[in-house]
């Protein structure tokens, strides 16, 4: 497995365990138009996290995962900008945490469109 290609497995990876360990910081960051409860989706996500991480793990579906992993990274774009918005009146550390985020998408959703191109070759 390339660099690129563990590195992102590791992130999606330890992530989706996140999401199993600790799921309330996520429940809370799940957009309210979405249907149903925050932890369905917290949950959801975090198998989808796993699931594409396994997909970069295999050389057979690496390709498919990066492009997953670009699509996921885009998908959680509007969890991201309710977190930056619920948080525009913390303090400082965790408005910088919240806003930072957000233009942090691109280079991730960059990263799994190379990995899938590294592949590719």
């Amino acid at each position: 497995m390339t660099k690129k290609a563990w590195g992102l497995a590791a992130l999606l990876t330890t992530s989706g365990v996140l999401h199993f360990a600790r799921p309330e910081p996520f429940d809370t960051i799940v957009p309210r138009s979405l249907p149903g409860r925050p932890r369905t989706w917290t949950y959801l996500s975090g198998v989808a996290e796993l699931a594409v991480a396994a997909a970069l793990a295999n050389p057979r579906t690496r390709r498919a995962g990066g492009v997953a992993a670009a699509v996921f990274f885009a998908a959680v774009f509007p969890a991201n900008a309710k977190m930056a918005y619920d948080w525009r009146g913390a303090s400082p550390v965790k408005r910088a945490v919240a806003y930072g985020r957000l233009p942090l998408q691109l280079p991730l959703i960059w990263w799994a469109l190379e990995v899938a191109r590294d592949d590719a070759e």
